[in-house]
């Protein structure tokens, strides 16, 4: 070969290797576009706004549309509709050509009341958000925070187990032997500008978002004060994103506490120092991975509704051929409650009565008194089965509800979608359900990591996904009555999980 072509030959291999280098790097750097846009309904007064967020992730050929949403739930329940889904991705995929299974909408379930035009105005957040594309940094890290949640489901003597819900009353003390477990993981994910700006914040918790506020005005409750700190703090322009977790049987604490108005904004504060703590101690890298991949199950519908059903009206029967008759009524059990209370010794008199009739040899004041203490326990008897028969009922009404409409849709199972989503060290599986929260805690102990985010509520809604042991409950909790899966949901669910968080370490 001559000169000529040698040197002719080293200059095409040099561009040629430049123009490559160039490419990988190119397909290397992580875009992101952000926008987040108000979906209130103000037709009634409104405390704080409800917003869709749209995060717009695209490295190279990879593409992952993130939408969160103030709202319940993205069917069944609320506002939205069911339709909602699959309305959105046509239109995504019409207007932007984006594939659908690169779609995550999550909701927040937080019980805002939203507009009913939400569909076009997530689709609007996301449009907004391709037009906002800059190459950005990412890094994640976590805490723990275990003063703000609390398990709501109680173990009770005989086996069986309740919830602390605003529709139960709770059971006797003596009734009680142990609480559940809660997820304290406080999971962050740090967007910068290659420029050092900060960009967006992802965090995620679980707990059920219903404390609402005093004056009862529509609120996103705890995540929304959350976000709105963090983006006040982080400055114009952050956009904060909350991932609801496995919160199907997590509470906010203290949430039945009668002495204090609920209030979610001191929880909303401290989940939001929590996230600042936490993002300030992040370090951001640049070429950070971006991967998103998608199974579809098959779960099978409960077959049990109907025997459940006829189990609890059993209980119904025999609970209420058990009352009997007092000779109390409300008034006079509180007056003789209010003795009680004042002196448990000498209730129906002063003490000195009691010593005069006892130098005599009487005791009419200590026979009344032991009267009294039998007509108030038949009294308080009745109580607590009128108490019982409250969640039988409540619990009896959801099952048929759902009964009802596993026979409507004629069908023995139902389709749902696991996403799993990797940004960075970030590892994330999602699902349509209420998850409870040993299950999201035994997938994040498989997976093995600490940036492991079990995200509920997502492409979807179908209810409660307790546990299988949680579905043989014989008590009265609303995660096993207003549940449309049988047990085997779970091993379905949880094998899926797993082979989606491996396969985002490929």
């Amino acid at each position: 070969m001559s000169i000529k072509n040698l040197f002719l030959t080293r200059i095409v291999f040099a561009i040629f290797f430049y123009a490559f280098a160039a490419d990988v790097h190119a397909a290397a750097i992580l875009y992101a576009g952000s926008a987040k846009i108000e979906i209130s309904d103000r037709s009634g007064p409104v405390n704080d706004p409800a917003y869709a967020k749209a995060l717009v992730l695209k490295q190279g050929s990879k593409l992952l549309v993130l939408v969160t949403l103030d709202a319940v739930a993205l069917a069944e329940i609320g506002r939205i509709p069911n339709s909602f889904m699959s309305d959105v991705r046509k239109k995504l995929k019409d207007e932007l050509n984006i594939d659908p299974r690169n779609i995550v909408i999550t909701a927040s379930h937080s019980h805002s009341i939203v507009r009913n035009d939400v569909a076009d105005l997530t689709v609007k957040v996301v449009k907004n958000a391709f037009a906002k594309f800059t190459a950005v940094r990412i890094g994640s890290g976590a805490t723990q925070e275990s003063r703000i949640s609390e398990n709501r489901r109680i173990k009770l003597k005989d086996g069986s187990e309740t919830d602390v819900r605003m529709a139960y009353s709770l059971p006797a003390d003596d009734q009680i032997v142990a609480v559940g477990n809660i997820d304290p993981n406080v999971g962050v994910l740090r967007i910068d500008t290659l420029g050092g700006a900060p960009f967006a914040v992802l965090y995620n918790f679980a707990a059920h978002p219903i404390l609402g506020i005093p004056s009862g005005a529509n609120t996103a409750d705890y995540p929304g004060f959350a976000s709105q700190i963090i983006e006040d703090s982080l400055g114009e322009g952050v956009i904060a994103y909350f991932l609801q977790g496995a919160a199907g049987d997590i509470n906010p604490r203290k949430y039945k506490d009668i002495h204090q108005p609920r209030d979610a904004e001191p929880m909303g504060g401290r989940l939001a120092a929590d996230v600042l703590r936490v993002w300030k101690q992040i370090e951001v890298k640049r070429g950070a991975g971006l991967q998103v991949t998608r199974e579809l199950l098959n779960l099978p519908l409960a077959e049990d509704l109907k025997s459940r059903i006829e189990k609890n009206e059993k209980q119904q029967a025999e609970l209420l051929s058990s009352i009997n008759g007092s000779s109390l009524d409300f008034r006079s059990f509180i007056e003789l409650y209010m003795q009680r209370l004042a002196n448990s010794q000498y209730p129906s008199a002063s003490k000195y009565r009691y010593l005069q009739e006892n130098s005599l040899g009487i005791s009419d004041l200590t026979n009344l008194d032991l009267e009294k203490s039998r007509n108030m326990e038949a009294y308080m008897d009745n109580i607590y089965i009128m108490e019982q028969l409250t969640r039988l009922k409540t619990n009896i009404d959801l099952l048929k509800k759902h009964e009802i409409n596993i026979a409507k849709s004629k069908q023995n199972s139902i389709e749902v979608e696991v996403i799993g989503v990797r940004i960075g060290d970030v590892r994330m599986v999602t699902f349509p359900g209420e998850i409870s929260v040993d299950i999201g805690l035994g997938i994040k102990e498989r997976a093995g990591g600490k940036d492991v985010y079990v995200v509920g509520y997502t492409n979807g809604y179908i209810y409660y996904t307790p546990t299988a042991v949680q579905k043989q409950n014989t008590g009265f909790a609303q995660e096993d009555c207003e549940s449309l899966v049988a047990p085997e949901w779970q091993e379905k669910f949880e094998t899926a999980a797993s082979k989606v968080l491996e396969h985002l370490l490929q």
